[in-house]
């Protein structure tokens, strides 16, 4: 909501700065609903020879002008004079009208604007927030005509969705067809660039349009940004990017003089807009034996194969009992004879420190060993140290049996690697001996880690050992795999709240350790979120969030001797739901090639929460033999 109104009044003061010097100008809001718009600018000053006419259906108009009446600053502001409305014009003051009109009703719309005083010929700012994609297209059409054909000076500012087809789009469809206000502009109008050519086509001359992750990023200072994202502890960052990849401003005018720009950035960034090069599909078909489980709808759980066709997934939030809640249970997922299983194991725990952990990691460090690192309950809650697995020798031969859940006692030296989340856990190996190495993530303190912590296993003292090379940017929501001995990171959510498309390795050298940066050719387009996993010599990145592009990411194959990053879609025509491929977890069975992926998915914005509801299998037999 912040940024939606931030464009908004972006915008409007825009050109209100920009026709400063002129006798008189007027901002005619459409579908204006509550908007306290007018009164905002009043207060500010900024309406000295501007008038303000809202529409909106005359029962909203009315409520609005009883509200308006019954409360005494607002009737200050405006001016009351304590008259009562006349026919379609439910209130009238100096500077502001308010209008009761169907918007689709052009010709009764342009004789009560008419009645009410608006003037087609002074510079005149139309405001259409959520409105037109709600009105027939041929109707929405002709407004948007109308309005460049009826005034020589105009400015158009539209604000809506975008991107219906890719999963958060087809969540945010479901929610407005629940409520039965289908998105109707979505099937002719879905992308950016169509809703410019249905401007410039329809008699605007300027046009420059923006998604609402570039709108943050380009126009809202750097200062300001800082501001926003220091005022409370925030972890949504999926939700944030992929709301804000579906909604965009537009800004278009004609006969301005000067030129109406409101949406030229201030700061450049790289920018990954239109089609990602795609070199195939990959198959995605629910596994069979895993349908139907709730405990495995979650997101921000961890998933990690302990031994062959043995998998046990923890912690993050999802459906227990069933209620949406950080989830308790561990689940063990076998397969016997080629069918997969899935049962809620129950764990003996001595006190409630392993509960409702998020963002964690769980490393394998024998058959019947596990440590788990990190993680929180809330952003301020983060204090949740490291923990053992232990599993029975006879696990999952004789039964799912107990976990056994132990409380780390950590040296003080290792226990700033146990205070962050969205972090990661890699084994690696330094001159024969066995290490996990924590990079990176989130703190209470930190919103995004550079450093790291070699913990050697399995005591988990925490060692120092020589890094040299370039420093990798700091960053959260990474992935990393263990690779010859050493780790390989990539992407990751960097200190701006940008995601990063950098691949580092770090390698192990005779005295230490060694960053070296590995280059991707095509580059690697920037993401976070995403799972990784190797496969002789290729590094496979599975889903994850990306900002502007027109699809979302499926698959990316990086060559680790060449460098060739090689993008697959997933092909989900067999799935009956939208896949959600952030906030998942996965695991790579190497000798079907095959990649089974747990959970993910979350909060879409006000559209509701969207889990996975079912594992799914990624075949991979085609792209990693041919890739």
């Amino acid at each position: 909501y912040y940024i939606r109104a931030r464009a908004v009044d972006h915008c409007v003061q825009d050109f209100l700065l920009k026709t400063q010097s002129l006798p008189r100008t007027q901002i005619l809001s459409l579908g204006a609903g509550f908007d306290s718009l007018y009164f905002r600018l009043k207060d500010m000053g900024l309406l000295h020879h501007t008038v303000v006419y809202e529409v909106d259906f005359p029962d909203v108009a009315c409520q609005k002008a009883t509200l308006i009446k019954g409360v005494k600053e607002l009737s200050a502001l405006v001016g009351d004079t304590g008259g009562k409305g006349i026919g379609a014009i439910a209130f009238s003051g100096d500077d502001y009208k308010l209008l009761g009109v169907d918007l689709s009703e052009l010709s009764e719309l342009e004789r009560t604007l008419e009645e009410a005083g608006l003037n087609n010929e002074i510079p005149t700012l139309f405001i259409a927030e959520v409105v037109l994609t709600y009105m027939e297209n041929t109707r929405s059409d002709a407004l948007v005509q109308w309005a460049a054909e009826h005034f020589p000076r105009a400015c158009f500012l539209l604000y809506e969705q975008v991107q219906p087809e890719d999963p958060f789009g087809r969540v945010m469809q479901q929610h407005f067809r629940q409520l039965s206000t289908a998105l109707r502009s979505l099937a002719l109008y879905p992308d950016c660039q169509a809703q410019q050519r249905r401007f410039l086509a329809k008699g605007w001359t300027e046009c420059s349009v923006m998604d609402m992750n570039e709108f943050f990023t380009c126009c809202i200072p750097e200062d300001e940004q800082q501001r926003v994202q220091t005022l409370e502890p925030f972890d949504e960052y999926e939700e944030w990017h992929l709301k804000c990849s579906h909604y965009f401003v537009l800004a278009a005018s004609k006969g301005m003089e000067p030129s109406w720009t409101p949406l030229s950035p201030s700061v450049t960034v790289p920018c990954h807009a239109g089609a990602v090069g795609v070199a195939g599909s990959v198959p995605a078909a629910v596994c069979a034996g895993l349908s139907g489980v709730p405990g495995l709808r979650r997101y921000g759980h961890r998933s990690v194969l302990i031994k062959p066709n043995m998998i046990v997934t923890t912690g993050g939030f999802g459906e227990e009992d069933g209620q949406h809640c950080r989830v308790r249970n561990f689940h063990l997922l076998s397969r016997h004879a080629g069918h997969w299983g899935a049962v809620c194991v129950t764990q003996n725990v001595p006190d409630q420190r392993w509960g409702e952990r998020l963002y964690h990691t769980v490393s394998r460090l024998s058959d019947t060993l596990a440590l788990v690192v990190g993680g929180r309950t809330s952003p301020s809650s983060t204090g949740l140290g490291m923990l053992w697995l232990k599993f029975p020798e006879t696990w999952g031969a004789s039964g799912p049996g107990d976990v056994a859940v132990e409380l780390v006692s950590l040296q003080p030296a290792a226990e700033a690697a146990a205070l962050r989340w969205r972090h990661s856990t890699t084994e690696i190996t330094f001159k024969g001996e066995q290490y996990l190495f924590v990079y990176g993530g989130r703190s209470a303190l930190e919103p995004v880690l550079g450093d790291w912590h070699f913990l050697h296993a399995p005591e988990l003292s925490c060692t120092v050992i020589s890094v040299e090379g370039p420093v990798p940017e700091s960053r959260h929501s990474h992935s990393a795999c263990s690779w010859e001995g050493g780790v390989l990171i990539a992407g990751g959510l960097g200190a701006a709240e940008q995601p990063l498309g950098s691949v580092f390795f770090l390698r192990e050298l005779e005295h230490g350790f060694q960053w070296q940066t590995i280059e991707t050719h095509p580059p690697l387009v920037p993401r976070y979120s995403h799972t990784a996993h190797v496969h002789e010599g290729k590094l496979l990145l599975v889903g994850g969030v990306w900002l502007h592009a027109s699809s979302v990411p499926g698959v990316t194959v990086i060559d680790l001797m060449t460098g060739l990053c090689s993008n697959y879609v997933i092909n989900v025509e067999h799935l009956e739901w939208p896949l959600m491929l952030h906030n998942h977890s996965s695991v790579f069975l190497p000798d079907e090639k095959e990649l089974l992926v747990i959970g993910g998915g979350g909060n879409c914005f006000s559209f509701g929460t969207h889990l996975n509801p079912e594992p799914v299998l990624l075949s991979l037999s085609s792209i990693l033999t041919s890739s």
